[in-house]
């Protein structure tokens, strides 16, 4: 079969081409505002689930789970907020088809073969490292934020009047938007961090990168991602020491992944009598 066979039959103008784009972007908006709209008749239940880590580390100390609003607006922005970000989780399966749709006629049959598992590789992988990062880092990171409160045995503040000034009560009285943004800065970070098998193993199926040019800038690797560590995460050490290992884990696990690439690569091509024995 000649290549020209393999290839959809897609040789529509330009024009053609943009109308189309536009048409599934147009579908894409639409799912992701309905999407936004179904959040926001559910956004309180949502918000209330994402204030568990931070109930559950309250709790431990004896103190009641409660968050303020410092301006009259906060509530609505936070509001729109978790509708903006359910939104865009509840259309992403749509709007992954239709990315797909567009793209896939001007693929090669094993293009389309190749790429399609990484296309459903990539929001699995992204559920993991959110997943992560609200059930283990989240909890373990707002410990140690709450640990430097100071409070008399009774879990609350310390008296602050004057004959007791010299211990004035250091308590967590926490800003509704401000936990939210911390939240999701968190799941986000890891999330996508957790997508590097991915790209990476992607870029080794197209011949961008190999198993031993990985290797060879693993140095460099290590101190870009101890640099990604302290700019994605809070100031805290655990938490930038766990993305790291994280971090660098799946940075292994890559190399591990590109060189089964190869590998396969390589046994085909000699399958086909287009690479000798001896050759890698």
């Amino acid at each position: 079969m000649s290549p020209s066979e393999d290839i959809e039959d897609s040789s529509a103008p330009l024009i053609e081409h943009l109308a189309e784009l536009r048409t599934r972007l147009i579908k894409s908006v639409i799912a992701f505002l309905i999407g936004m709209i179904i959040s926001f008749t559910v956004w309180n239940p949502i918000f209330n689930y994402l204030t568990n880590p931070i109930c559950d580390a309250l709790a431990s100390r004896g103190q009641d789970c409660g968050l303020i609003l410092i301006k009259l607006q906060e509530g609505f922005f936070v509001a729109i907020r978790i509708s903006l970000l359910g939104g865009f989780i509840l259309a992403f399966p749509y709007i992954g088809s239709q990315l797909w749709r567009f793209v896939a006629p001007g693929l090669y049959r094993k293009e389309r073969n190749a790429f399609l598992p990484f296309l459903f590789a990539s929001p699995v992988m992204f559920v993991l490292g959110a997943a992560f990062a609200f059930y283990v880092v989240i909890p373990l990171a707002f410990d140690f934020f709450l640990g430097f409160q100071q409070l008399n045995p009774a879990g609350e503040a310390t008296d602050t009047t004057t004959e007791n000034l010299a211990n004035a009560g250091i308590t967590f009285q926490g800003s509704v938007a401000e936990y939210l943004a911390l939240t999701t800065k968190f799941i986000l970070a890891f999330g996508l961090c957790f997508q590097l098998p991915v790209l990476l193993t992607l870029m080794g199926k197209a011949g961008l990168v190999s198993s031993e040019g990985l290797k060879a800038v693993r140095k460099y690797a290590v101190v870009g991602i101890l640099l990604l560590a302290a700019i994605v995460t809070p100031p805290d050490v655990i938490t930038q020491v766990i993305l790291f290992v994280v971090v660098y884990g799946l940075y292994e696990v890559s190399i591990w992944l590109v060189r089964r690439v190869e590998k396969t690569r390589n046994d085909r091509l000699r399958a086909e009598g287009l690479l000798d024995e001896d050759e890698t």
